[in-house]
């Protein structure tokens, strides 16, 4: 069984679309509810139900509940595998996720690498800030933390979670861990 399947067996993939979501969508809640898939399926949010993960009704939003799951998990490797089957690899978000996983994997260079690509395609994707910011919190720059704080919030990331998790790691330290 690859890793990606055996990821997937004990994966919890998302099942809530909308505000409630995770840290993806802005809102103040960083974990979504969850309904477990096994035997490498991914949940689809079309279908309401787990099917094969090659499966044509498989949304890039269906993977990316699942890589959620995975990469909050740490099973970062698993979520990059997830990221390769994406319908678009490239886009801010899978970036972003692409950012997280690296970082997560110790690469915090690549990670960076990835935040910064997010950010040339979408200056306003919050949750790439968030990210770069907790990275930034790590390396001892609570400055440039501080810089991507301000940015969430001039951006419209008022009271959303990519604001809380920013502001909450500068004030102790801590990123957030899921």
């Amino acid at each position: 069984m690859t890793l990606m399947k055996s990821a997937l067996a004990v994966c919890l993939a998302a099942t809530i679309a909308g505000p409630a979501l995770s840290a993806g969508s802005g809102s103040a809640t960083p974990k979504p509810k969850t309904v477990v898939c096994t035997d490498g399926k991914v949940f689809s949010e079309s279908k309401g139900k787990c099917v094969v993960q090659q499966d044509s009704a498989l949304t890039d939003e269906d993977y990316f509940k699942t890589l959620r799951s995975l990469a909050y998990a740490g099973e970062n490797e698993a979520a990059q595998e997830l990221l390769q089957l994406l319908n678009d690899p490239n886009s801010d978000l899978a970036l972003t996720y692409w950012g997280f996983t690296h970082r997560r994997l110790g690469d915090v260079e690549t990670g960076m690498a990835y935040y910064n690509k997010a950010l040339e395609q979408n200056p306003d994707n919050i949750l790439a800030r968030s990210y770069m910011g907790q990275a930034f919190v790590e390396a001892g720059r609570l400055d440039l933390a501080r810089t991507q704080l301000h940015e969430i919030r001039t951006r419209g990331g008022e009271n959303t979670w990519a604001e809380a998790s920013l502001s909450e790691a500068i004030k102790t330290g801590t990123t957030f861990n899921y």
